[in-house]
């Protein structure tokens, strides 16, 4: 028989699984009504909080988890340099999980680690996770969680960030202000809440400048691939609709767009002006070399891990912890896709 979880005991009362939670640990915030109910469920149920994870809260095993979607992807390549740098100066080991991009395997992930006994976690979400019952559940044995890059925002926990709105919304300034008037933006995918922030921004951009919004004009990425790219942008040339610049998700789609763009005989940037995000490598050393948004990856890796070791040595002196959310800047680097004759 599978172990009950705090999602079972939450959806026999309809209630949430933070609240559980909490009420499991008798919490001041939640009402005595309340927290009799939940023990009783869990009494019926036969809950029983994983052993191995409790006697996590007694000692240390000196060990972290870091669940990213993508190993091999250069941002978050970067991040984990900085993860480990910072880690081995304080005594730390870092235990690198991939999810795949895939809920499932994330919520595999977040168990592994709460059965090796990890002091705390830093977690980039896959792109198609919208719930976070597995994450609650890690947090209801007090074990602490520090997101980065990809969040969940309704998540009690500390992040690190970019604001990707702003971002989206200089990367599209930037092209308004080298002469576009018709851009398309190719967005990713429709779960992940950078995507939809800097479609927001793309959007917010557009209508500062007094620039018409056709929904036609934005493609989505399923992928973070170089043939997306190439495929996006045929499907936006067959349309003849004119477009004079593109804001891309991420510099690997922009890369692939450019070379289906080029096979197509488009002068770039002089017919269609482009910018990437990301700054990976790739987009300084082709050509014509690719504008882009820059992101401090390593810097994000390097404060999340202390953002979570400030959260460790608290609970071990059994002081508050407050969460907070740490947003760091964004930079355009203007290269030759967006610098008209």
């Amino acid at each position: 028989m599978s172990r009950t979880t705090l999602q079972q005991i939450a959806l026999s009362l309809n209630i949430s699984v933070t609240t559980v939670s909490k009420a499991l640990r008798s919490y001041p915030d939640v009402s005595q009504k309340t927290i009799d109910r939940v023990k009783q469920a869990a009494a019926e149920l036969n809950y029983k909080p994983n052993a191995f994870a409790v006697n996590l809260r007694t000692q240390e095993s000196k060990t972290i988890g870091l669940v990213i979607p993508e190993i091999v992807h250069q941002f978050f390549s970067s991040v984990v340099k900085g993860v480990i740098e910072e880690a081995e100066k304080n005594g730390y080991t870092v235990i690198i999980l991939q999810s795949n991009q895939n809920l499932e395997i994330e919520k595999k992930r977040i168990e592994f680690l709460m059965d090796k006994q990890v002091d705390g976690i830093l977690i980039a979400l896959a792109d198609e996770t919208v719930e976070y019952f597995h994450l609650f559940e890690a947090q209801a044995i007090d074990l602490p969680i520090v997101m980065f890059d990809k969040i969940g925002k309704t998540v009690p926990c500390s992040k690190v960030i970019i604001d990707d709105v702003k971002a989206g919304y200089e990367a599209t300034k930037h092209l308004i202000e080298a002469g576009c008037n018709k851009i398309a933006h190719f967005r990713g995918p429709l779960t992940s809440q950078n995507s939809i922030d800097r479609y927001e921004g793309y959007k917010k951009a557009l209508a500062e400048f007094d620039l018409e919004f056709n929904e036609s004009n934005v493609y989505h990425c399923k992928e973070m691939s170089f043939d997306i790219g190439k495929e996006n942008a045929r499907k936006m040339l067959s349309k003849r609709h004119k477009i004079d610049g593109i804001f891309v998700n991420t510099d690997m789609i922009a890369v692939g767009a450019m070379a289906e763009l080029k096979d197509q005989g488009v002068d770039i940037p002089n017919d269609i002006a482009i910018i990437g995000f990301g700054n990976w490598f790739l987009s300084s050393v082709i050509t014509p070399s690719l504008s882009t948004v820059a992101q401090p990856s390593y810097s994000m890796g390097k404060i999340a891990f202390n953002t979570l070791f400030s959260q460790l040595k608290r609970r071990k002196e059994n002081q508050h912890i407050e969460h907070e959310t740490i947003i760091l800047p964004t930079e355009i680097i203007v290269r030759a896709s967006s610098t008209r004759k």
